[in-house]
């Protein structure tokens, strides 16, 4: 098996972080390379990071890797309401990589139109449902889930794209995980 991704995607990020025991060698990619682009194209056909290559299958999208690996190594699978955190956290990653790529083309997003408003409403709902989610203890263990929102978290830090100062609960769950050795081994700083 081998992971293929940016080492600044949220997607790809938590990935390595949920396999940190489980011995899954990583291909960092910059798929804004012309031989990067290439090799991308010949293997997901959704232009996105991360897949992963096991043999002669290749999985796409973060979500259904880590179902594919949940599978192969037997492990506990998410409950429904797990699955409804990871759906509104990665609404909310997608939404901010929109307006993050948009930003770098150069797009003002700040500007009263339906897509950006859209984007910026759906970040906003799903920042306050993961803020209560935060207060009633449903991210108090080190799980997919977790590791999905404090990869969420730590990318919006790193690429400043929002003020978290409004959110208190996800601010404490991020500043307390920022020592693991995991964290650390994969910080695209």
């Amino acid at each position: 098996m081998l992971l293929y991704g940016s080492t600044t995607s949220p997607f790809v990020r938590r990935i390595r972080l949920f396999t940190h025991s489980i011995p899954l060698p990583f291909k960092a990619m910059d798929i804004f390379t012309e031989q990067d682009r290439a090799q991308l194209r010949a293997k997901n056909p959704t232009l996105k990071v991360p897949f992963l290559l096991d043999d002669e299958q290749c999985i796409y999208d973060s979500r259904v890797i880590f179902r594919y690996l949940v599978d192969k190594f037997k492990l506990k699978p998410l409950s429904w309401s797990q699955e409804n955190l990871l759906t509104i956290i990665d609404a909310i990653n997608d939404s901010l990589v929109s307006l993050f790529l948009l930003k770098r083309s150069g797009i003002d997003s700040s500007q009263d139109k339906l897509f950006f408003n859209l984007q910026k409403e759906r970040i906003e709902q799903g920042m306050q449902a993961l803020e209560d989610a935060c207060m009633q203890g449903d991210f108090n263990d080190w799980h997919y889930p977790s590791i999905c929102l404090f990869c969420l978290l730590d990318w919006i830090r790193f690429r400043e794209l929002l003020d978290l100062a409004a959110y208190s609960k996800l601010s404490q769950f991020h500043h307390g995980h920022l020592a693991r050795k995991e964290v650390i081994d994969t910080d695209p700083r």
